[in-house]
């Protein structure tokens, strides 16, 4: 056991005494046993409300506007009370968000969990079909949205009933909508309505990224939240003892804890994983309209930024900027690629790039509310190509097609067993039933846990590309092929064969300036991996390679993209 490990496994240890605010134990929950952190709060407010605490402290910087932590909860109890007073919003209702990366985004959430009502955040890049599936399927009475998808849903809502309260608007609104200003009006002051809730009680409809057919709406409960900060927190603390150099430096360093937001918070990791987490924590957040990696490092520079965290695509495009080295970014200290394993290239950039930074990666889903594993620091430099340590009230196993389990260490589909996993998906008892089973997620990842407890994921099981009987993980192709000087992204999939079933296809953006042929690609691949992973097909776009909201490769829309052209 490597010392990293030691020291990792002996401060879990000392967090989790009993009495400390993350002692373990188990709990039936539903006939199903669980391992949980006895002294979490038990709602998303009891959460929230540790934010109060921090008074006049900055909280949100938008765009020259800045927003106290006080000024926060003044506007969110005011919402709260009038959805209460004006729409008679009760426990159980359902309120949507639909609007990009505004303070008014996250006043919402947190006025509408506060009442016990359930939360619906809509992907802010939706259109007028996908926000009207949205609204539709969650049945939601009010939706708190941006003009710009005010304008796309304006003339439904009166046929669907639901009225709009419409934040940062310029023109006149319809019957069923109201500016936000003059909504929350007439609540300032006013103390949030309270409504009595329990650990079990439904709190959010979070819609998966939809890449393919109709997304599916994941239910969390208080409880399911609750305990997926309460371990985001212990990851934290954990790592913050096993790396006291990196911490000393952070602790020295002169700038207070300041995050970069420029994921969309209606994914996991925006609002879980930064929003929520820094607002319970007391820190402050710049946030950003959209990615724009040269507006992000001139916000680095401005507002001393301190911790980023997004994509590795993001981290990547930050780091290659041809801004990097005239800005200053030695505030930054922390950054983070989510998701799954960081590819070598990032890894490479950031020896490079940045001194004395505690880098991280992680792997959950929105089915587990962004929890299994983590690391940071010396874990991460540690084996780079894992998604962390698995979390203390997650178990993991591996299963074969069939659905039997694997030997440990074993790769197969993954399945998560915790108390931040939701049950259902919203009325759809199919869909359920294929993924939910006492317990377990089947999580559609290929990956496996090795003996010190280090998750690795080695692919999507849709992402896996079988020719000629041989398996072939996209992500393996594609870590590969970044490794390549002049490849800025790609994307490995599959398209059909008739004899072999599937062949390998790539398609790739070069870096500017640069010049990929398929030759060089082939052979490049061929240098560094077996005969059979070496792309049939090289496919070399000027253009950046569709991604959804969330930043994941749209893989389907390319695939019919490179068979419509190319046949």
């Amino acid at each position: 056991m490597t010392d990293i490990v030691a020291r990792l496994n002996e401060c879990a240890s000392q967090l989790m005494q009993p009495g400390s605010p993350f002692e373990i134990g188990q709990q039936t929950i539903n006939g199903t046993e669980f391992t949980v952190y006895k002294n979490a709060p038990t709602t998303v407010k009891d959460m929230l409300d540790a934010g109060r605490a921090h008074g006049d402290a900055v909280f949100i910087v938008y765009e020259g506007e800045q927003l106290s932590f006080n000024e926060f909860f003044r506007q969110a109890d005011a919402l709260a009370h009038q959805l209460v007073d004006r729409h008679g919003i009760e426990k159980g209702d359902r309120v949507a968000i639909a609007m990009r990366n505004y303070p008014e985004w996250m006043i919402a959430f947190t006025a509408v969990v506060s009442l016990g009502a359930i939360v619906v955040p809509l992907n802010s890049w939706g259109q007028r079909a996908e926000l009207e599936y949205g609204l539709s399927d969650s049945g939601a009475r009010v939706v708190v949205c941006d003009e710009q998808r005010y304008r796309f849903i304006d003339d439904l809502l009166p046929t669907m009933n639901v009225q709009a309260v419409v934040a940062r608007a310029t023109g006149d609104l319809g019957s069923n909508a109201v500016h936000y200003a003059d909504f929350i009006a007439g609540g300032l002051g006013k103390p949030c309505p309270v409504f009595s809730c329990e650990a079990e009680d439904p709190v959010m409809i979070m819609y998966t990224s939809g890449t393919t057919g109709k997304p599916k709406g994941v239910l969390s409960n208080h409880r399911n939240i609750v305990q997926a900060l309460t371990n985001f927190e212990f990851h934290a603390a954990c790592s913050a003892m096993a790396n006291p150099k990196a911490i000393e430096h952070m602790m020295t360093c002169g700038h207070a804890p300041k995050s970069l937001l420029a994921v969309p918070l209606f994914h996991v990791s925006g609002c879980h994983a930064q929003f929520l987490l820094t607002l319970r924590g007391g820190r402050c957040i710049v946030m950003m309209y959209k990615w724009d990696p040269g507006e992000a490092l001139r916000l680095i520079e401005k507002e001393k930024i301190t911790i980023f965290s997004g994509a590795p695509s993001m981290v990547m495009d930050l780091l290659e900027h041809p801004d990097f080295d005239k800005t200053d970014t030695s505030s930054l200290y922390t950054l983070s690629g989510g998701g799954a394993a960081s590819p070598p290239k990032l890894n490479r950039l950031l020896e490079e790039k940045v001194t004395n930074f505690y880098a991280g990666a992680g792997y959950g889903m929105t089915e587990s509310n962004a929890t299994c594993s983590n690391c940071t620091g010396e874990a991460f430099l540690y084996k780079p190509r894992s998604s962390g340590t698995i979390s203390p009230i997650v178990e993991l196993k591996t299963v074969d097609e069939n659905g039997k389990d694997l030997p440990r260490g074993e790769k197969g589909e993954i399945w998560l067993k915790s108390p931040t996993n939701v049950s259902e998906y919203w009325e759809k008892p199919e869909a359920t039933a294929e993924t939910f089973h006492q317990g377990w997620i089947a999580t559609g990842d290929i990956g496996y846990i090795d003996d010190e407890n280090f998750v690795f994921i080695v692919d999507r099981a849709k992402d896996m590309i079988i020719r000629g009987g041989e398996n072939i993980a996209a992500g393996e192709i594609e870590a590969c092929l970044l490794e390549m000087a002049e490849v800025h992204e790609v994307a490995a999939f599959g398209v059909p064969h008739e004899k072999l079933g599937e062949e390998l296809a790539v398609a790739i953006t070069p870096q500017p300036g640069a010049t990929v042929s398929e030759q060089a690609v082939q052979a490049y691949v061929k240098s560094k991996l077996a005969g059979f992973k070496v792309p049939t097909y090289v496919w070399v776009r000027e253009e950046e390679l569709p991604r959804n909201a969330t930043g994941k490769i749209l893989k389907k829309q390319l695939q019919a993209d490179y068979l419509k052209q190319h046949g």
